[in-house]
């Protein structure tokens, strides 16, 4: 006959008792409550910079146009973009670059550009200048007051104390010049005045082909000639 330890059993039985019916209880840390401050943080940051991103693409979509160009052979550079109240921006210091028709290069500088929303009609210019490159190395600047390059027919109209430089000492003053950029010429019909290293010179026009290197001055025409002006200089 199997006896029953009367301690055990009891033991026994006092410790199944002691277990709810639920099961055990396992207390976890609340971590809904803990991390409730930095998803907030979260939320508002994101309130802020969605909106920012989406307001530079925006801003990106409407300036790219201006930022690449169309022509391998022309490129325009520039500082800034300036919005008015016409909505049409300014272009702060632009600089066209290209290449006439025997493959010499011609910039085109200002302090600012206008107009810019046009397509392929005119830009106007204020303080423009032109450096054109002549077939033996040499070079021209013409400067003015104002400009209006032609973006299609890659010319410029100049206007307001329009003065012409050569590398070589020469110096020109005139009211109104044109500019054909692809084919290298440069004339004026209104009164020229200069002086080089020859001496003083007017004219009623003047016409400049850069094949030829050659300044023709047209109408009645007046030269001041100074005999070995230019030898007591050099």
């Amino acid at each position: 006959m199997r006896t029953t330890n009367p301690a055990v059993t009891a033991n026994e039985f006092s410790l199944i008792e002691s277990v709810p019916a639920a099961g055990p209880k396992i207390n976890l840390p609340d971590v809904d409550r803990r991390h409730a401050p930095a998803y907030s943080r979260f939320v508002s940051l994101m309130k802020l910079f969605l909106p920012s991103l989406a307001a530079l693409m925006i801003v990106m979509v409407a300036v790219w146009p201006y930022l690449k160009a169309k022509d391998a052979r022309f490129q325009i550079g520039f500082s800034a973009l300036k919005m008015g109240e016409s909505e049409d921006p300014s272009m702060v210091n632009p600089r066209y670059i290209g290449t006439d028709n025997n493959r010499q290069t011609y910039s085109v500088t200002a302090d600012l550009a206008k107009n810019l929303l046009q397509g392929d009609s005119a830009v106007d210019l204020e303080m423009p200048k032109a450096d054109i490159t002549m077939e033996d190395g040499s070079w021209v600047v013409l400067t003015a007051d104002t400009g209006i390059y032609g973006r299609r027919a890659k010319t410029l109209d100049l206007a307001g104390a329009v003065n012409m430089f050569h590398d070589s000492g020469y110096e020109f003053r005139t009211a109104k010049a044109h500019i054909d950029l692809t084919k290298g010429i440069v004339f004026g019909t209104e009164p020229v005045q200069g002086q080089g290293p020859f001496g003083n010179l007017n004219a009623e026009g003047f016409r400049l082909i850069k094949s030829s290197q050659t300044i023709y001055f047209t109408g009645k025409s007046k030269l001041i000639f100074y005999p070995g002006l230019g030898n007591a200089e050099q």
